[in-house]
């Protein structure tokens, strides 16, 4: 299934841009139908294996192409709040699978998974019935010079005329700015220049915070560990532990508009999830297989899925989405959610060979390594990620490309591409709309007068 989700994730990208978001996510739902009837008519584990293989792919680009919608279509100042929501309902939605699971699985026969996997045809059903209603990414539109369809959009998303008209007229400079500085759409635009080089480099980064944190280690041996912790019921404990993933949320949802903070929450989020980590390794080391250890595991998973699900699992999809540029924004989100997810597979993958008595038999010792893998996402994102809380997609174009430190995102005064554009011909990097050779890789001298040009204007 993660398998199927990499693979989906990986060819997101070219899809999202020559059909659109919303047709692909229409598309996600069509897989999730064939994987579920293949799952339920098969009996063999051949075709159990086809079935989660393509409700992997489905999954892929749900997770792709409903976060790009969101992305494209949110208010900067609501972005991360609307992607807030969207990761409630997925872990809603885990945990409802998880509750149903606990009480079918007393069911004798084949009924037992039949029931649940028959339950998975509700939520695609409601999703297309509510894309009916919405519209199509207007930035979307605009790349593909569907100028009126964009308009009516972002009346639709805006309803006060006089901010669709402005906001239009921003994309429309985005894309022609882009266009300037580069021709077509490819996977190698990704890392060909400079800019967009680094766009993708903090993009993977910031998703690949999730499967640095080690979540998918606590999160899906959860209740082996609850059996070895030998308190109270396994299942039980590691069902209250998504919900109090589901409650950490909410308080995300409730804070972040006014907070949003990407890199103070992925930092100290990734700071508690590992020293909650390291806590584990170190008492299950000193007196391993008793009661007071056992509370011990159970009290600092909460305190890891708390800053996982409050801090780092909403931020890091946030980050990978809006740093991208609208040209690469698929290539480059849905490469950011393979490595997320191959990640995340490599983690499953792994882990029992450490885990396990057979194997390294390193128990909750596993932690040991994830403290360090947590510290040095930490780090990386606390020195790296830009601060691009409150800013529209456009504003995040023009500081990447006027070749801003970090620490300086935080704080620039925002011009228009416009202007940015007229700046970029007079200092060289661009000539008559066109990249002019090497000056397209300015200087570091020429780079920085550009960047006080700017800031002088502003």
């Amino acid at each position: 299934m993660t398998l199927g989700a990499f693979v989906g994730s990986c060819s997101a990208g070219p899809i999202a841009t020559y059909i659109g978001r919303k047709t692909s996510l229409y598309v996600a739902v069509v897989l999730i139908y064939v994987a579920n009837i293949v799952m339920m008519s098969t009996d063999t584990i051949a075709g159990l294996y086809a079935g989660r293989l393509i409700i992997g792919l489905g999954n892929g680009f749900l997770m792709t192409f409903s976060q790009l919608y969101i992305q494209e279509c949110s208010p900067a100042r609501y972005r991360a709040l609307m992607l807030g929501a969207f990761q409630f309902w997925t872990s809603f939605g885990a945990l409802l699978g998880t509750i149903i699971d606990n009480f079918t699985a007393k069911i004798e026969g084949k009924n037992s998974y039949i029931i649940p996997l028959g339950l998975i045809f509700v939520v695609p059903a409601f999703l297309c019935a509510g894309m009916f209603f919405i519209p199509e990414s207007p930035r979307w539109l605009l790349q593909h010079s569907k100028v009126e369809e964009a308009r009516q959009a972002l009346i639709w998303l805006r309803p006060d005329q006089e901010t669709v008209e402005k906001e239009m007229q921003d994309i429309q400079n985005a894309i022609e700015l882009e266009n300037d500085l580069a021709n077509g759409v490819s996977v190698w635009d990704m890392f060909a220049k400079p800019v967009d080089r680094r766009r993708t480099i903090l993009a993977v980064a910031a998703v690949s915070t999730q499967a640095a944190s080690g979540a998918m280690y606590m999160i899906a041996y959860g209740t082996y560990f609850f059996e070895m912790a030998n308190v109270g019921n396994a299942f039980e404990n590691s069902c209250i532990l998504t919900a109090l993933g589901v409650v950490a949320i909410m308080i995300n949802i409730a804070v972040v508009t006014r907070i949003g903070r990407r890199r103070l929450f992925l930092t100290v989020g990734l700071t508690l999830c590992g020293f909650s980590q390291l806590i584990v390794a170190i008492v299950y080391t000193v007196d391993p297989g008793t009661q007071g250890t056992g509370k011990a595991i159970v009290g600092l998973s909460v305190m890891f899925i708390f800053a996982y699900n409050g801090m780092v699992s909403t931020y890091a999809w946030v980050s990978g989405g809006e740093l991208p540029s609208q040209r690469l924004r698929s290539y480059t989100f849905g490469f950011a959610a393979a490595v997320g997810f191959l990640g995340a597979w490599l983690t499953t993958f792994t882990a029992p060979y450490f885990i396990n008595p057979d194997s390294l038999n390193w128990g909750p010792k596993y932690g040991y390594i994830w403290f360090p893998s947590c510290l040095i996402a930490a780090t990386f994102i606390f020195f790296f990620l830009p601060e691009v809380k409150g800013r529209t997609l456009e504003e995040i174009d023009e500081m990447f490309e006027q070749r801003l430190p970090a620490w300086k995102f935080s704080s620039y005064q925002c011009v228009g591409l416009t202007a940015l554009e007229e700046t970029l011909k007079g200092s060289g990097i661009l000539a008559g709309g066109e990249l002019d050779g090497e000056a397209a890789r300015p200087s570091g001298d020429s780079e920085k007068a550009t960047t006080e040009n700017i800031e002088n204007k502003a």
